[in-house]
């Protein structure tokens, strides 16, 4: 299928050859090289917020800075106020590509190709949209971060909803007719593994993050979290839902990951959290997680953004062979609310709190948010099970 649309554009390209335009702009003519230009665009948009925090705050050069209209001196345009500028930047220039590639549906729109092409007109833009939250005042910018905690829940909500339904068509998939019999010896053992490892990594919590009886909120967060496996196991398994044990588990790995993440974004003085090192020491661990945490990001805003079916409530006909290979407007929307996410998470969700440097995500409101996320997440699982009964039973008594 790729490659029909590779060679479909490829044919376009050609055409556009032999016009004067084509010339004078030399573009990219092909919307799977497309989305990789503008995840680039995405990292590079995350590089710059970090330096905006991190590294251009300490030279004295640019913290005198007093000739940028919407900086009252120039430290107000770096640390968390300029992760916030360039995060609105980033966000204007996908909401721009969203408004003007919604509804795309045919390759051969010039819709489509402003989306694959065109980047010389898009470059001039994304520069021009860098720079214009750096001109405004600083007050604009306050409401921005206050919008951007909205968008950035948007962003979650999408990623949630885009991961859950990836794990109930995997599971779907191994339950068809072709491959629920030579693949059943491969999903127990797949489904074993992984409520093994939602196990130990559930034990291992409580040996790093509630050392002590007095960690009452870990321990709450990590028995709620053994609570909530537990019970997405027991309705997967009864025998009016029949959803299997791999979903369950799949699920498990997710959640204990976000009580995870949540309990590593709680403050460096927090008690009840054993670090091997003190925190006022950055180490080349450190470094790693910072940059691993940026490019997984990057690529989780990726793949979200090409899994717009997941949002589809009716089935499809199958596409044709001038349908567009995913929902462009979609595709920008999701980097539009990722650059209110990689926001909030480099500023901590809170736009007056400071942050050290080489971390990411760290902070009480932060924790909350990936424990809530995790509440979120089993609700949706749990609902995507009982909700066609629900329907069903519905039907059933309106029909009798």
């Amino acid at each position: 299928m790729e490659n029909g649309e590779s060679n479909m554009s490829n044919q376009r390209c050609e055409v556009l050859k032999d016009s004067s335009w084509y010339s004078q702009f030399r573009n990219v003519c092909n919307p799977w090289l497309a989305r990789y230009v503008y995840a680039l665009i995405f990292l590079v948009a995350n590089l710059l917020a970090w330096a905006a925090r991190d590294e251009l705050s300490s030279l004295t050069a640019l913290t005198q800075l007093k000739g940028v209209k919407g900086c009252k001196v120039g430290k107000d345009c770096l640390g968390a106020d300029g992760v916030l500028r360039v995060s609105m930047g980033c966000f204007l220039f996908y909401m721009i590509m969203f408004w003007s590639t919604a509804g795309t549906s045919k390759l051969k729109e010039g819709r489509d190709e402003w989306h694959s092409g065109w980047w010389l007109v898009k470059t001039v833009l994304l520069i021009l949209v860098t720079i214009f939250p750096f001109l405004l005042p600083s007050k604009l910018i306050e409401l921005y971060g206050e919008v951007a905690h909205f968008g950035a829940g948007v962003f979650l909500l999408i990623q949630l909803i885009s991961i859950i339904s990836f794990i109930t068509w995997l599971t779907d998939c191994f339950a068809s007719e072709k491959y629920a019999e030579r693949c059943q010896i491969q999903v127990m053992l797949f489904a074993t593994v992984s409520y093994f490892i939602c196990l130990g990594g559930i034990i291992l919590m409580y040996i790093w993050y509630a050392p002590l009886p007095s960690c009452l909120l870990n321990i709450f967060f990590i028995t709620w979290t053994l609570v909530l496996l537990q019970l997405m196991t027991s309705v997967s398994l009864h025998p009016k839902v029949n959803a299997g044990i791999l979903s369950p588990g799949l699920m498990g790995l997710y959640v204990v990951f976000l009580c995870w993440c949540a309990i590593r974004s709680e403050p460096a003085g927090a008690d009840c959290i054993r670090k091997s090192e003190p925190e006022s020491k950055t180490d080349w661990q450190s470094i790693i997680s910072f940059v691993v945490a940026i490019l997984a990001l990057v690529v989780a805003t990726f793949s979200t953004g090409i899994d717009s079916k997941c949002f589809q409530f009716r089935k499809s006909d199958p596409p044709a062979e001038d349908d567009v290979p995913y929902g462009y407007g979609f595709f920008h929307f999701v980097f539009a609310t990722g650059a209110m996410y990689f926001a909030m998470l480099l500023i901590g969700w809170n736009s007056h709190h400071s942050m050290k440097k080489w971390t990411i995500d760290i902070g009480w409101t932060s924790a909350w948010v990936r424990i809530v996320n995790e509440w979120l997440a089993v609700c949706v699982y749990l609902w995507m099970l009982v909700a066609p009964i629900i329907w069903k039973s519905r039907h059933a008594d309106s029909t009798t």
